[in-house]
């Protein structure tokens, strides 16, 4: 700024400020009620630069000054919203990532346009953005990390890394990580697994079980996918990497729980005509269906035909059943043109229920209901939808991270409810070692009606392929009793198990048992051992449900 009281140096004035200075401030005293973001300009300073100028008459220097004063004033309140805390006064769910090479970003941007897009206030930031103070205010957060070399932390999350180790306790915070690496290196995922160290032994809470993603896998990004769905509370996310389905065959499905005070859970067997191959712990992803009649309604309601044959021979209502159901029809369009426009429906996971070697893929669904009383989309189709014999469109996702111990090691199966699916999948799995030791605690409501697969079971006991068998039924007893109570009063066989080497899998729902079991674990065996277990791959989850 030139001397004599000019201010025509400073950027965005005219140069005619600095010949009528009380012109001038009038003007920036006018500029915060006509720019919208600086309506909060404080109104009082405004007003004492004003008379102090307007009727005090000072030298121009002092008014030159008052002006370049207020001029910096408003340069400083305009940049100052850039910084606001991290979550918002709206309740923003933050989403950190760490990335060298991009990737992890680019999810993490993806993720946070998707939950943009069903109405989650996000935002999404370099973890070394993050700050511990703000970190103590967050009570969500989601985390894309990348771990690169031997299990380096990426440039733009060291100092955070660094931070957490003088970060207080985080008791109201729940997260979620998805840690991206490369299976080929020793360290695969290694940045992410410190995340999770750490945050638990700052009381954080995870809201599921961390995700490992080996060289940007299709599947699991697909899992994220879902996972970010519920946590928006909208499921029909279409998918970032869509693989394509094989027709299976629906070949048998039988309620197992008639009469149960809970939802149906039905067995489901369905054959592949190709040969396909899966382990004990893998998922299947379901392309779901809308139910013909809906499907037949909502075409003619818009005066189309729904037996009308496609270009490729397929029947109009069948290639509409896959999709989100329209409300408006093709107007001059075609009708594949038209199709094109129409979103496909989201898949659906659930849990393999069967070995390779048993010859069938079986699940077991639980039947699930959606907000309006119709049956939900996934567990709607299979369940009561889709006709016994029908195609399903279904496609394997690998899970390695629930696959099976050798056969030589011990095995404590531990679960609730459909959540039997991949605890017996492990155990016919292991039906081909016969001198593989496995405990089998399990949790249902009524022994009368919710006794799953009891014959199956009570066989396996009685040949010695379930060393020890625990069913507990929570309605039948007071007080109630769970399967994590059956666990407590078993510590001492728990303790010889584990020294004898045993590995500990859990499969069922996230909240109360997922949850309640691991807080029995940490009571009977301490923090430090069970982490320990998990670290050494010994204590292994396979979680649903949502918060």
């Amino acid at each position: 700024m030139q001397s004599g009281g000019s201010i025509a140096a400073i950027p965005g004035l005219h140069p005619g400020y600095a010949i009528q200075p009380k012109a001038g401030l009038l003007a920036l005293l006018a500029f915060p009620a006509l720019h919208p973001s600086l309506r909060r300009w404080p109104l009082p300073i405004c007003l004492l630069l004003a008379g102090l100028l307007l009727w005090l008459h000072p030298p121009r220097e002092l008014s030159a000054a008052l002006i370049v004063i207020t001029y910096l004033a408003l340069c400083l309140h305009y940049c100052w919203p850039q910084r606001r805390p991290l979550l918002g006064q709206h309740g923003e769910l933050l989403i950190g990532y760490a990335s060298q090479g991009g990737q992890a970003q680019d999810v993490a941007e993806r993720s946070c346009a998707q939950l943009l897009a069903s109405g989650v206030p996000a935002r999404c930031i370099a973890l070394n953005q993050l700050s511990r103070a703000e970190l103590q205010t967050l009570d969500r957060l989601l985390l894309v990390v990348s771990t690169y070399g031997d299990g380096e932390t990426p440039d733009n999350a060291a100092r955070f890394e660094h931070s957490l180790l003088e970060q207080p306790p985080l008791p109201q915070l729940r997260y979620a990580i998805l840690a991206l690496g490369d299976s080929r290196y020793a360290q695969f995922c290694a940045f992410g697994l410190r995340l999770q160290q750490r945050l638990h032994t700052l009381k954080a809470q995870p809201l599921f079980d961390l995700l490992q993603v080996d060289c940007l896998d299709a599947g699991t990004l697909r899992h994220w996918q879902q996972q970010l769905g519920h946590l928006s509370g909208n499921s029909d996310f279409v998918d970032w990497q869509p693989a394509h389905y094989r027709p299976w065959q629906l070949t048998q499905r039988q309620c197992l729980n008639p009469g149960s005070i809970g939802a149906p859970i039905y067995h489901l067997r369905l054959n592949s005509p190709e040969a396909v191959d899966w382990c004990a712990g893998d998922i299947v992803e379901i392309g779901p269906r809308h139910a013909s009649q809906r499907v037949i309604d909502c075409l003619q309601q818009l005066d189309l035909d729904p037996q009308q044959r496609l270009a490729d021979g397929q029947c109009l209502s069948d290639a509409v059943s896959a999709r989100h159901l329209p409300s408006r029809g093709p107007d001059k369009q075609s009708l594949e043109s038209w199709l094109a426009t129409l979103t496909p429906l989201p898949h659906r996971e659930y849990s393999i229920a069967s070995s390779h070697a048993s010859g069938a893929l079986d699940l077991l669904v639980r039947l699930q209901h959606q907000a309006d009383g119709r049956p939900g989309l996934g567990s709607g189709w299979l369940c009561q939808h889709a006709d016994v014999n029908s195609a399903i469109d279904l496609r394997i996702r690998h899970n390695p991270g629930f696959h099976g111990p050798d056969a030589d090691t011990p095995l404590i199966l531990i679960g609730s409810g459909s959540g039997l699916a991949g605890l017996r999948a492990h155990l016919q799995e292991r039906a081909t070692h016969p001198h593989s030791r496995n405990w089998l605690l399990f949790g249902e409501r009524h022994a009368a009606h919710d006794a799953l697969l009891n014959d199956e079971l009570s066989a396996w006991q009685h040949s010695g392929h379930l060393e020890r068998l625990d069913l507990t039924y929570s309605r039948d007893g007071h007080p109630q009793r769970y399967v994590q109570d059956a666990l407590h009063a078993a510590a001492s066989t728990l303790h010889t198990w584990l020294a004898d080497g045993a590995a500990i899998y859990v499969c069922g729902s996230l909240d109360g048992m997922g949850r309640d079991v691991d807080v029995c674990l940490r009571q009977l065996l301490g923090d430090e051992y069970v982490d320990a277990l998990s670290q050494a791959g010994r204590y292994r989850r396979d979680l649903y449900g949502y918060v």
